[in-house]
């Protein structure tokens, strides 16, 4: 069963095609602008500001944290108050080892590895939706005789644990009466998965855009099972110390990400040039990337759209022994792992 994302894409252009007014709405947004509710500050200077120093992730596969970067719209609201440190997440994993750690206050992940994170008790929520993309899917190599995943019983199949990727897989078994068992996993982070399917090290391998893309385009590999509703949204999320303790360092973050969004809205093949240079490939396939995979068009705001979609995942990852206190866990983060006061804030601007 195959359902792509381009068959969504009709009312998403058209959506695109009205966004023009919504940089020049989101323009006039800057730090702790008339946010009491979110618990932010006006700035009047370096001292204003709740904390010195912001570590915040960005990611190939999360586009708008790629034009905040570039545009530097998280520093310039902050008017050089606070050091802001990027640090290139690889994969979900990464960015919530980022945020486990401490290293990062702000990090990017697919939705699944939010709350596969919470549910161990990783103490970080949702407060932005950068994308709702289909970034995830089944690949196997040039020819393969690879139909649906009832075929990779008794295969090796690469995928990075903790990620979209991982739990795509995960549920695809699922829909064919199998588990985790039933196929030998290499647990590879998503470049490494790319390179060992080339190499003929593993039959098929759990892809994530734009590396599967590129491998598309490049070696020629296929995308043998899409389905859309398996991927999860896009989730900026961030420790709860950093939601509490700092809400008007937040609030920024948040704004920003909402101002890049009408930008890349508007600017697709520029968006697409900024994936290409950040992960060096073919700018013909960061736009496929970027114009046909990843949804930017959502709202912000994270809510019942969001946890519904986790929802239908939840069992899975429950009983799929990645979760410490197995369903139990998984239930409890999904009911908290929402704060959605910025993205309120920032999208009413």
């Amino acid at each position: 069963m195959t359902r792509p994302l381009a068959t969504r894409r009709a009312t998403r252009r058209a959506a695109i095609a009205l966004g023009g007014a919504l940089p020049l709405a989101l323009a006039g947004c800057v730090a702790g602008e008339d946010s009491e509710g979110a618990g932010a500050k006006k700035a009047g200077g370096s001292g204003d500001w709740s904390l010195g120093e912001l570590t915040i992730d960005f990611a190939t596969f999360n586009p708008l944290s790629l034009v905040v970067k570039d545009q530097r719209l998280i520093e310039k609201a902050l008017g050089g108050g606070v050091k802001v440190t990027w640090v290139e997440s690889a994969g979900s994993n990464k960015a919530n080892e980022f945020l486990r750690s401490g290293s990062a206050q702000v990090a990017s992940t697919a939705g699944s590895a939010a709350l596969l994170a919470r549910a161990n008790g990783s103490p970080i929520k949702v407060i932005d939706i950068y994308s709702q993309p289909e970034w995830s899917a089944l690949v196997g190599p040039r020819g393969t005789d690879l139909k649906d995943p009832a075929d990779l019983k008794g295969r090796s199949v690469a995928a990075t644990k903790g990620t979209d990727p991982y739990f795509f897989l995960v549920q695809a078994l699922d829909s064919a009466g199998l588990g985790v068992k039933d196929v030998e996993i290499q647990s590879l982070q998503h470049a490494d998965g790319r390179s060992a399917l080339d190499g003929g090290s593993v039959d098929a391998w759990a892809g994530l855009d734009p590396i599967m893309a590129a491998a598309e385009a490049e070696s020629g590999d296929e995308l043998f099972y899409r389905d859309v509703d398996l991927n999860t949204y896009g989730f900026l999320n961030a420790t709860e110390e950093f939601i509490e303790n700092n809400a008007d360092v937040a609030q920024v973050v948040v704004d920003a990400y909402e101002k890049a969004r009408g930008w890349a809205l508007e600017h697709l093949e520029g968006t697409a040039g900024l994936l290409a240079k950040a992960a060096g490939i073919d700018e013909k396939v960061a736009s496929t990337v970027v114009s046909e995979r990843s949804n930017l068009d959502v709202s912000g705001v994270p809510g019942s759209d969001q946890t519904k979609v986790l929802e239908r995942i939840a069992p899975v990852l429950g009983s799929s022994g990645d979760v410490q206190g197995g369903e139990k866990a998984v239930s409890s983060a999904l009911e908290s792992i929402v704060h959605d006061a910025f993205a309120k804030k920032a999208t009413a601007k």
